[in-house]
C-alpha cells in the first residue's frame, strides 16, 4: 500500500487591499539576509566602503533578479512576452545573471572593487537562495516529477496544480495509461530539497569564508557548489525543456555545467594572492 501524501496548501493572507504571499514574504527576507550577510563579512573584514555601499548593491540584485529571470522565462521557456506582466516564471539562472550583471555596473558605477564584493557575494547568495525557496514551497511552485515515495507531496491548487493534465501538457511527463486527467499526483518536494542543498552551500562557504587566497576566489567556490545543486535538483523537477541531443538534460543542467567549470576556472585563477590581487584583509598573503 502506497503512503498517502502530504497535502499543500499555499500560503497567503489579506493585509487590507493587499493579498501577501508567501513567496514575496520569502523574497524579501531572501534579500534582507543577503544584505545583513555582505554588510557585516565585508565590515568584518575591514572594508568599511564597501559594507556602507551594500544598500545600493541590494537594490541593483533586487531589480537584476526580477528582470533577469523574467527575461530567461519569456526568451528561453515560454518565448510569450505577454508573460512578462504575470506572477509567474521567475527562474534562477536568468536572476542570478541579472543581478550579478546589474551589480557589477553599480559596484563599477561608485568605483569599488567587484571582486570584493563577489567574494562575500557567494555566501550572500546562497543563505538568500536557501529562504528564498521557501516562497516556492509557499505557493506551490517549482516541485517534481510524479513521486509516491515517503514525503511525496499533493498540490492541489500549486502554480499549477499537480495533476495528471498538467504534468503531460504543461511538463510533458507521462502520467500512465489510463489516468483521470483531473488526478491530482503526489510529486518530488523539489522546494524542501533546494532549501536543504541551499543551507548545505551556505553552511561551507561560512566555513571556508576566512579563505587564504585572492579576492573573487569564494565567489567560484558559490558557482562551482550552486551549479553542482542545480545539475542535481533538475533531474527530480518536473520541466519541459530537456534536450535529446544533450542526453536528456535541462537548460538549467546545461548552464549548471558551465557554471561548474567558471567556478573552478576562478578558484584556479584567484588561488595565490599578490600585489594586484590582495587577500581578503587587503594584503597579499603566502600560501601554498
Amino acid at each position: 500500500m502506497l503512503p498517502s501524501p502530504i497535502i499543500h496548501h499555499p500560503l497567503s493572507f489579506q493585509l487590507g487591499p493587499l493579498e501577501l504571499t508567501g513567496f514575496g514574504i520569502a523574497v524579501l527576507m531572501a534579500f534582507l539576509i543577503a544584505q545583513v550577510t555582505s554588510e557585516r563579512e565585508l565590515a568584518r573584514r575591514g572594508h568599511d566602503k564597501e559594507a556602507a555601499a551594500i544598500s545600493d548593491v541590494i537594490f541593483a540584485a533586487v531589480f537584476g533578479t526580477l528582470l533577469g529571470a523574467k527575461l530567461y522565462y519569456v526568451l528561453v521557456i515560454t518565448h510569450n512576452f505577454s508573460d512578462l506582466f504575470t506572477r509567474s516564471g521567475f527562474v534562477f539562472w536568468g536572476g542570478f545573471m541579472g543581478a550579478v550583471a546589474l551589480c557589477a555596473a553599480t559596484i563599477r558605477y561608485k568605483k569599488l572593487s567587484f571582486v570584493r564584493f563577489a567574494d562575500v557575494g557567494g555566501i550572500a547568495i546562497a543563505a538568500g537562495y536557501a529562504i528564498g525557496r521557501t516562497g516556492c514551497w509557499a505557493v506551490g511552485d517549482d516541485y517534481g516529477k510524479p513521486w509516491h515515495g515517503f514525503l511525496a507531496v499533493a498540490f492541489p491548487n500549486g502554480s499549477p496544480p499537480s495533476t495528471a493534465a498538467d504534468m503531460a501538457a504543461i511538463f510533458h511527463v507521462p502520467v500512465g495509461a489510463g489516468v483521470n486527467p483531473a488526478t491530482v499526483l503526489s510529486v518530488y518536494p523539489t522546494q524542501i530539497f533546494e532549501v536543504a542543498m541551499g543551507f548545505i552551500m551556505f553552511a561551507i562557504l561560512w566555513r571556508i569564508r576566512d579563505h587564504k587566497h585572492a579576492e573573487g576566489w569564494l565567489f567560484g567556490a558559490y558557482c562551482l557548489l550552486a551549479g553542482i545543486e542545480r545539475f542535481i535538483v533538475e533531474f527530480f523537477r518536473a520541466k519541459d525543456d530537456r534536450f535529446g541531443f544533450a542526453f536528456g538534460l535541462s537548460t538549467a543542467q546545461l548552464i549548471a555545467i558551465g557554471a561548474i567549470i567558471v567556478g573552478g576556472l576562478i578558484m584556479y585563477g584567484r588561488r595565490n594572492t599578490s600585489a594586484k590581487s590582495p587577500g581578503i584583509y587587503g594584503k597579499a598573503v603566502a600560501t601554498a
